[in-house]
């Protein structure tokens, strides 16, 4: 294990280039998971483009794309008996990070049903933060990936800005609907939206 670690600092396989975007892997998440689920992360994210580094953060990881910051929890071992602090460390983190999502893997039924019931039970808002359940830890990352990848593309791209300029115009193509509607007598705003 300690060689492990040691060629896990600078892994020799991990473009250097970053053109993908930057992942920040937390040390401590590291440190607990099986090495070759490390080298499928380092390879995966090798493959695209993505810069790997190794540092002591709160989340699990932390993505930079299109300079927009993304963080992650990712569960790998969904306890059915022992949930609490994976909640405490979820709603601490949401109050420091915008965007943040939480990864959980949930391979049995069992981890599912305990997973959705404690959700429920301990008052979570849906979309805040998102979490996204998933069967095994490959898919799981790679879900990671591409939540990250997408954020950071609509960033680049201002898609938000985009879409709220669309639905002012759109809302005010509406007004002038109905003020020409309601301008015919006889015709009022209840019967204009109808």
């Amino acid at each position: 294990m300690a060689n492990f670690r040691a060629s896990c600092r600078d892994p020799p396989n991990v473009s250097s280039s970053g053109s993908g975007g930057v992942c920040m892997m937390r040390n401590a998440w590291r440190d607990k998971q099986h090495p070759s689920f490390i080298n499928f992360i380092s390879s995966f994210l090798n493959a695209n483009s993505f810069l790997l580094n190794f540092v002591p953060i709160a989340p699990d990881f932390i993505f930079n794309c299109g300079g927009l910051s993304v963080a992650f929890v990712f569960v790998t071992n969904w306890d059915c008996n022992s949930y609490l602090p994976t909640y405490s460390r979820v709603h601490k983190l949401k109050e420091q990070f915008a965007n943040l999502y939480i990864d959980v893997t949930l391979p049995t039924r069992e981890q599912n049903d305990s997973f959705v019931r404690s959700y429920f039970k301990l008052g979570m808002k849906l979309g805040r933060p998102t979490f996204v359940p998933v069967k095994d830890l490959e898919m799981g990352f790679e879900k990671i990936v591409k939540i990250a990848h997408a954020r950071g593309v609509c960033m680049r791209q201002d898609v938000a800005s985009k879409s709220r300029a669309e639905r002012k115009r759109l809302v005010q193509g509406m007004d002038v609907f109905l003020r020409v509607i309601t301008s015919i007598p006889g015709i009022d705003n209840h019967d204009a939206d109808s």
